[in-house]
């Protein structure tokens, strides 16, 4: 086979034009894996990005798409740390939805065993971004009590579920009681509906009146305001995204009089600025994947031809976790053809 389908997408706009065409086999660079895509995320980041309305505004067309899981069927001359027939994660800035995707080598990584396709391709950008932001950003120590707001998003849960490993007494808000269970089976200690519940008094009464020492926010909006009112002395607040629709402002004499950190987390950006400090929580979160520490949850795994279904999913607010778009071609249909 010398071709694949691809979505592409010629003007930024409505998702719904979006198209499957077919183009010929990409040809690698020297450092670049050619992946074989099983699954590949969707996320609402993506959705922007077609819409025009993300800060990435890709060369048009592009193909949309930032994370697959697959296997390899080609490298580049210089590639040293993968084969054909490797089972791997690929993440790049977009291009993943697609059937064939090329990935720098420095951006691929092996599958952790305990991962299907779906899981991987549903792992690696939601763990990194709570790990950058928890971690290095954050600084979140065990004893501390982390307020995840969002908590059935893929982001969210995996703030979740870091909080957890990481000590920390987590507080998960989300719209709906569907969403809060799947929070707590992923480690939540306490749970707010954000819809019928104070959030500021409920955070107050279950921290004693301190507050949260760190508070993870992919929300903004109406949330990233009821944060300042339940935020504890020396607290970080992390920026995380704005899902609501609404980039929250805040008068500065706020952070001096509590003392608290706004702390602005892109942990995709985190890696290009400080190369060894991306690499290190990219190893550090696959050694724990790999002993089963992580579990993606996985809303729904669609026909790869369904990636408009799948944003129309996000759009309505209805995914927990995330959606993926899964491919089974048969054994081999692209073997042989690749050089």
């Amino acid at each position: 086979m010398h071709h694949y389908r691809t979505y592409r997408c010629h003007a930024f706009g409505d998702y719904h034009r979006l198209a499957i065409e077919t183009l010929p086999v990409p040809v690698l660079t020297a450092d670049e894996v050619l992946i074989e895509t099983r699954a590949c995320a969707v996320a609402f980041h993506e959705m922007l990005m077609v819409q025009g309305l993300y800060q990435l505004k890709p060369p048009l067309p592009f193909t949309p798409g930032s994370e697959a899981a697959g296997i390899v069927r080609a490298t580049g001359a210089a590639v040293t740390r993968f084969k054909p027939g490797d089972r791997v994660i690929g993440s790049v800035r977009y291009g993943a939805h697609a059937e064939l995707v090329c990935v720098p080598e420095s951006s691929c990584f092996p599958l952790p065993p305990p991962f299907g396709f779906a899981a991987g391709a549903a792992f690696m950008t939601a763990y990194r971004t709570a790990y950058v932001a928890l971690v290095p950003r954050g600084a979140l120590t065990a004893g501390e009590t982390l307020l995840v707001h969002g908590a059935s998003g893929g982001v969210g849960l995996a703030a979740v579920e870091l909080g957890k490993r990481l000590g920390a007494i987590v507080i998960a808000t989300a719209s709906t009681a569907e969403k809060l269970a799947i929070a707590k089976s992923k480690g939540a200690d306490y749970l707010i509906n954000s819809r019928s519940e104070n959030i500021r008094q409920s955070v107050k009464a279950l921290t004693g009146g301190r507050g949260a020492n760190v508070i993870y926010d992919p929300v903004g909006g109406d949330l990233f305001d009821e944060s300042m009112h339940c935020i504890a002395p020396f607290g970080r607040l992390l920026v995380i995204g704005f899902a609501s629709g609404r980039i929250p402002t805040l008068s500065a004499n706020y952070a001096l009089i509590k003392q608290i950190s706004i702390v602005g987390v892109r942990a995709g950006e985190y890696g290009r600025l400080n190369p060894a400090g991306g690499v290190a929580v990219e190893n550090a979160l696959l050694e724990l994947a790999g002993g089963g520490q992580f579990s993606p949850h996985v809303h729904a795994a669609l026909p790869f031809e369904s990636l408009i279904d799948a944003f129309d999913l996000l759009a309505a607010r209805e995914v927990i976790g995330r959606v993926v778009l899964t491919s089974k071609p048969e054994p081999g249909s692209l073997g042989g053809s690749v050089v």
